[in-house]
């Protein structure tokens, strides 16, 4: 089964412009911890719900001036192709221990994300997400 038979299709993302506080709003008002960071339909990084309590409100600063480009996760991004394996995604995500991968088209566009809820709710083997829940949660 590929990657685009059970992906989430309408992401929301935000700009590396976009300021902390807008990011958390929009980050609670979708009940989410992750959104992609894109530069028109580009993926240029993803900002985590950690990344801002880790990298901005310890540091101090300011939801309302600091931007998402300024400490979203843009290094050694892990994605996947919507052409994929599910099984080679999952793999990733076991590799990499992320609970959800960005989903790029064959032009590098961003066209969903794929998450541990889509492989659990597909009609595959329910030992596959067991397994990458399981690599996914152990201590690094």
């Amino acid at each position: 089964m590929k990657v685009k038979e059970i992906m989430t299709r309408d992401v929301d993302v935000v700009s590396p412009e976009t300021t902390l506080r807008d990011a958390a709003e929009r980050m609670h008002s979708l009940d989410v911890g992750v959104l992609p960071v894109c530069d028109n339909d580009r993926l240029v990084g993803v900002i985590t719900d950690r990344d801002i309590t880790v990298r901005a409100t310890a540091d101090g600063l300011d939801p309302f001036a600091t931007q998402v480009g300024e400490i979203m996760s843009k290094d050694d991004l892990i994605t996947c192709s919507e052409d994929e394996d599910v099984e080679q995604a999952t793999q990733k995500m076991r590799d990499k221990q992320v609970r959800r991968l960005p989903v790029l088209n064959a032009d590098r566009r961003l066209v969903g994300i794929l998450a541990l809820g889509d492989v659990a709710v597909d009609e595959g083997d329910p030992r596959e997400s067991s397994e990458t829940l399981k690599e996914v949660s152990r201590p690094s």
